[in-house]
């Protein structure tokens, strides 16, 4: 017999980490499942996910808890701060994970996260333990930790081969946001 709910991380320095996750949640919407999900860092930018979720709702439901990208590009929010947002994020997670409302949480840039040190690896080792048997817990971002992959039932690795900012192009409205 297979496990109802599953584990799934994507990582690794490639692109689409959380396009995937998406990926997964439109598929889910197609069968009228429930679907949140809880970005921890991705907060201050406007990017086109954002406008697609709301074509998705009610089905879908975006928390949107990071106050943007950690220590690059103009972040201005001391890092206290974002310690304290992630623990908020955490403590959503918490709730949206036990409410039996959802067949999908994705824990969105969690694993980028937990290797800024904003969350603790532990606090979300209880959240995937106490997760109940139905639900589907999906977890991305990169430097996903062994400890993370070993309770996963799914992890694909996103690599890298090559990236066209590396030839000066700019990133893409539609494409990289």
């Amino acid at each position: 017999m297979g496990k109802d709910g599953l584990v799934i991380v994507y990582t690794g320095n490639g692109k689409g980490k959380t396009t995937a996750a998406l990926g997964m949640a439109l598929r889910a919407v197609g069968y009228n499942h429930k679907i949140c999900m809880i970005q921890f860092i991705k907060g201050s930018w406007p990017y086109g996910e954002i406008e697609s979720i709301k074509r998705l709702q009610p089905e879908f439901e975006l928390e949107i808890v990071g106050k943007g990208f950690v220590g690059i590009i103009d972040d201005k929010t001391a890092r206290e701060d974002h310690k304290k947002i992630a623990q908020e994020a955490i403590e959503i997670s918490k709730e949206k994970i036990q409410s039996g409302n959802y067949n999908i949480v994705i824990l969105d840039e969690i694993n980028y996260a937990i290797n800024l040190g904003l969350v603790d690896l532990n606090d979300v080792l209880i959240l995937i333990k106490s997760k109940p048997e139905k639900l589907n817990l999906v977890l991305t971002g990169n430097y996903a930790k062994d400890e993370i992959i070993d309770v996963a039932d799914l992890v694909t690795e996103m690599k890298e081969i090559k990236h066209p900012f590396k030839s000066g192009i700019k990133a893409k409205k539609g494409i990289d946001f």
